[in-house]
């Protein structure tokens, strides 16, 4: 008899119909020859420390470390597993060959290894690797099989980890729980979940104590355009001020216009990791929700096995990709235009040296009905997947340089000229932004402008959410937001993909970080800790992507799982030694902090703008008087004064409050000047007055306006029957009739670029 042992009973349910097995039993399926049984995740786990010395069952710092000779599996003490345990077991003794068909992956290597040697079953072993639950996939599996032999690294690296864990976290653990614990506090350390806590504390750290600094920007406005002073911010106040002060004096000209044409590849298909990081910054969901909508998309057999760690598929994939796009029928729209010729083949989608054990996440073509959020994360992957095999997009970027007092200033601008791959991800009901398009510039044209010198602040670093959480897991805390660079980092990284989720949600449950809204950060007792610790290896994100390397080399065959497990050892016995000779003690406790919070009576914060000191004097508060807030040291000299109203425009109060703690209101509408009413946000000037700073309109698309072709300093107006200059009363006869444009279109797509381009061609 062939026995079949799957993770779990509904991945056995869907192997046993496609061998054929089909009677059910208590615990298994049987039939054609096949019994198909399963586990429950994982059936056995290391032994506790009391399994293997009595005393070590104490939590003292005497007992410390605990080193075991041999690490030992048990069956896990649960009933319900103990009994399914006995039924596998029996099968597995009446078995000629077994086949294991467990999740195809480190861990799912690990769960069945230590099932067979704990019920001590020593026959042949074949090993079913596939990437969906799809008939055909189940299939195509079976029919090669392959040695369990093959993956004996998996296992070794598996083991590794697993025994790394228990050794760095039963003995750490209890190590600072009792030198550093308070009450009712037990001080949980782990070989990932502390650096990344360390991650999320010192990020934390460096925005409270951040010092912004102050710089300066030169711009300046010309033709509703905003270009910025080529060589960048001023950090001395009095070296922009020379110049603001002398490009006001002399007109803007255009010195050059270049346009260059490129490309923009379509968004990588996605790993684990990087469907977690959109789905937390699209819709929201954590990186444990995304984990389990996926999984269970991977059960349902539409998108293939999802805990993996590359963005790339395999060359033999390819031959598959038609067959895929023609079943995802409810895409037909977007799969059609690829379908009516030859699919695209880039190295870019398909590398087998990027592929290890799995490829990217993509649909396997099978279509059901399933629940919302299901629906939004199978929907970006099938999106994902169709947008690689589409055309780049072409772009054109603009860059102008102009100069006022030969002072030069630049700006920007960006024009798609084909969509390609952006169609698929185009949004039927919004509307459509037009993103950077400049007007037509002519080199050598000349003309009033705005300059404005700006005093601004460095900004801090942004607290984590779980997205950038998970992206600094994935390259062992360094920033990086370039795909390609990001690929390199991931052998580094901290962590497995399928279980970064787990990391995290484990350090809210133990109440080291906490949610506030989108933001992650740590909590009093996570701070506690992190400052407790002395030791830079258990906080280091870098030397635990370090060994995290170092389980992969194992997996490959390039390092030795022995050499791994001695420098752990090694590692905890001299920790154990460190700590122990502390003579500081924290006291950590989450309870107390909770308990003091609760005696803390409510104090009653003064609210409001009444509560501020006054910004000029420094020494008076401000008081409300009838139309503006004054200082209450008025009689002492203090002459500040905030009006109600500004610019005609009335300001909340909540707004003043901003101003007064970070040095500016937010952009505000409806400020009534002379040239109309504006958008912009309120300053101080340096006497403490208030000063309006028009909102800096980004280069907008102004594709109906054109600089007309014959005078080079009015703009092409559009008459009754003819187009004509906007300068005609300052002499400029340029004028060509709407017949004569039509007559130059000759059945050509009438666009505003054509058109522009035939009156700019009308003048010799």
């Amino acid at each position: 008899m062939k026995v079949c042992i799957a993770e779990k009973p509904s991945v056995a349910r869907e192997i046993a119909s496609v061998l054929g097995a089909n009677t059910k039993r208590e615990g298994f399926y049987e039939g054609n020859g096949y019994a198909v049984t399963y586990t429950f995740g994982h059936l056995c786990t290391l032994k506790e420390p009391n399994d293997y010395k009595p005393y070590w069952k104490s939590w003292d710092l005497n007992n410390l470390p605990m080193l075991p000779e041999k690490f030992e599996t048990k069956v896990v003490a649960n009933s319900g597993i103990q009994k399914q345990f006995k039924i596998v077991k029996s099968l597995f003794d009446k078995a000629d060959v077994v086949i294991n068909c467990g999740d195809a992956g480190q861990e799912g290597e690990l769960i069945q290894r230590w099932v067979m040697n704990e019920a001590n079953y020593k026959g042949e072993v074949q090993r079913l690797w596939i990437s969906s639950l799809t008939t055909e996939a189940i299939k195509e599996g079976f029919e090669n099989l392959k040695p369990a032999t093959q993956y004996d690294n998996l296992y070794y690296a598996g083991f590794s980890r697993a025994i790394g864990d228990w050794l760095l976290g039963m003995n750490a653990t209890r190590l600072y729980t009792v030198k550093h614990g308070g009450y009712k506090q037990v001080l949980s350390v782990g070989r990932v979940q502390t650096p990344t806590l360390a991650m999320v504390v010192n990020r934390f750290k460096d925005i409270e104590n951040f010092k912004p600094q102050p710089y300066w920007e030169l711009q300046t406005l010309y033709r509703d355009t905003l270009f910025s002073y080529e060589d960048g911010r001023f950090l001395k106040k009095e070296d922009g001020e020379a110049l603001a002060n002398k490009v006001k004096e002399s007109d803007f000209e255009i010195e050059s216009i270049t346009k260059k044409k490129g490309k923009e590849y379509a968004p990588k298909l996605f790993d684990l990791t990087g469907l977690q990081v959109y789905c937390n910054t699209k819709f929201g969901f954590s990186a444990d929700e995304t984990l389990k909508i996926v999984q269970k998309l991977y059960e349902q057999k539409v998108v293939t096995y999802p805990r993996v760690d590359t963005t790339f598929l395999p060359n033999d994939v390819y031959p598959k990709v038609a067959g895929i796009l023609q079943k995802l029928t409810n895409y037909s729209k977007l799969t059609q235009p690829l379908l009516a010729k030859k699919i695209k083949k880039s190295s870019r989608v398909f590398n087998d040296k990027k592929v290890t054990d799995h490829h990217a996440i993509i649909p396997t073509g099978i279509q059901i009905n399933l629940q919302y959020n299901q629906q939004q994360v199978y929907d970006i992957i099938v999106k994902r997947f169709i947008a690689v095999f589409y055309d780049d997009c072409t772009v054109s970027n603009t860059t102008v340089l102009g100069n006022a007092a030969k002072v030069i200033f630049k700006t920007t601008g960006k024009e798609i000229i084909e969509k390609g791959w952006r169609i698929v991800f185009e949004n039927p009901n919004a509307k459509e932004k037009e993103s950077g398009i400049l007007p037509t510039f002519t080199k050598g044209e000349k003309g009033p402008h705005e300059p404005s010198f700006l005093e601004k602040e460095t900004k801090p670093p942004k607290q984590f959410t779980e997205a950038s959480l998970l992206r600094a897991m994935e390259t062992a805390g360094k920033q990086v937001d370039d795909e390609e660079l990001r690929d390199l980092m991931k052998e580094n990284g901290i962590g497995r993909p399928s279980t970064r989720a787990n990391i995290i949600e484990t350090l809210f449950r133990r109440q080291y970080i906490k949610r506030n809204k989108k933001q992650v950060l740590p909590t009093v007792t996570g701070i506690q800790l992190i400052d407790t610790i002395q030791n830079k290896l258990l906080k280091s994100a870098e030397l635990t992507g370090s060994w995290e390397k170092q389980l992969k080399d194992i997996e490959k065959g390039e390092f030795s799982a022995a050499a791994f497990i001695k420098n752990m050892k090694r590692m905890v016995d001299a920790l154990v030694y460190e700590v122990r000779s502390e003579t500081k003690r924290a006291n950590i406790s989450q309870a107390i902090v909770i308990k003091n919070r609760a005696k803390k009576p409510a104090t009653k914060k003064q609210a409001g703008i009444t509560s501020q000191i006054c910004p000029k004097c420094k020494k008076g508060q401000l008081v409300k008087g009838k139309t503006a807030y004054g200082c209450s040291a008025f009689k002492s000299g203090c002459n500040f004064v905030l009006p109600f109203k500004f610019a005609n425009k009335k300001v909340s109060e909540k707004q003043f409050i901003r101003l007064l703690e970070k040095g500016s209101t937010v952009n505000l509408k409806g400020f009534k000047t002379e040239a109309g009413t504006v958008e912009g946000l309120l300053r101080f000037d340096e006497g403490f007055n208030l000063k309006l700073e028009p909102r800096s309109t980004s280069a907008k698309a102004k594709t109906d306006e054109l600089i007309c072709p014959k005078c080079k300093k009015g703009t092409v107006i559009k008459g009754k029957t003819a187009y004509g200059c906007s300068a005609y009363k300052l002499g400029c006869d340029f004028k060509m009739t709407f017949d004569a444009v039509r007559a130059k279109i000759k059945g050509q797509t009438p666009t505003k670029e054509l058109v522009h381009r035939i009156l700019k061609e009308s003048v010799p």
